[in-house]
C-alpha cells in the first residue's frame, strides 16, 4: 500500500477518545481533517464509523474495515481484513485512516505519513493513539500554537514522514 496517511487528533498523553466518543470539539481541527481528506479514500474502524455524527463523510471514498463478515452498510465499502483493503489501495491517491485505536496500532507500522493535530491538555479517556518512535518518524513541521475560541484549548498541526 503507497501514500497512506494516518490523521489523527491527541490530547498531550496520546488520548484520542472515551466512550467510542472525541474528548474536544476543535473547529479549526475539524477544518484541517476536511481539507486533507476532501476527494480522497479514508478507512476506519467499525466503531469510529458508528461514532460519526455524519454517514458517510461526503466527497470521500469511506471504507470500513470490520471482522463482522454480514455487516452491509449502503454508501461505503466494507472489507474484513488487510489483504482485502490491500487489493482496494492499489493506486498512488493519498488513502486516510482516521482510526480508531486498533486500526492505528496496526497502520503506524506501514503508514508513510502522519498527520497529527496535538491538543496541549491531559483528558480522561480510554483510548489511545500508539507511542511515536522517533527512529521511525520525523516531524517535518509544526504550525504555531492556536487557542481555539469555544474551548480554549490550545492545538498546533504537526506532519511526520517515516524515516
Amino acid at each position: 500500500m503507497k501514500n497512506l496517511s494516518i490523521i489523527v487528533a491527541v490530547g498531550k498523553n496520546l488520548e484520542i477518545g472515551k466512550d467510542n466518543q472525541l474528548l474536544w470539539h476543535i473547529s479549526e481541527d475539524l477544518k484541517y481533517f476536511k481539507k486533507n481528506t476532501s476527494g480522497k479514500t479514508i478507512v476506519m474502524g467499525h466503531n469510529t464509523w458508528k461514532s460519526l455524527p455524519f454517514k458517510p463523510l461526503p466527497n470521500r471514498k469511506n471504507i470500513v474495515l470490520s471482522r463482522q463478515k454480514d455487516l452491509q452498510i449502503e454508501g461505503i465499502t466494507i472489507v474484513h481484513s488487510i489483504e482485502d483493503l490491500k487489493k482496494l489501495l492499489i493506486t498512488n491517491e493519498e488513502t486516510f485512516i482516521m482510526g480508531g485505536a486498533t486500526i492505528y496500532k496496526y497502520f503506524i507500522n506501514i503508514a508513510d505519513k502522519m498527520y497529527i493535530t496535538r491538543v496541549n491538555q491531559n483528558f480522561d479517556a480510554d483510548t489511545f493513539f500508539p507511542e511515536i518512535d522517533g527512529k521511525i518518524w520525523k516531524k517535518n513541521s509544526q504550525s504555531e500554537w492556536f487557542t481555539d475560541e469555544k474551548t480554549n484549548l490550545e492545538y498546533c498541526f504537526e506532519i511526520y514522514t517515516r524515516n
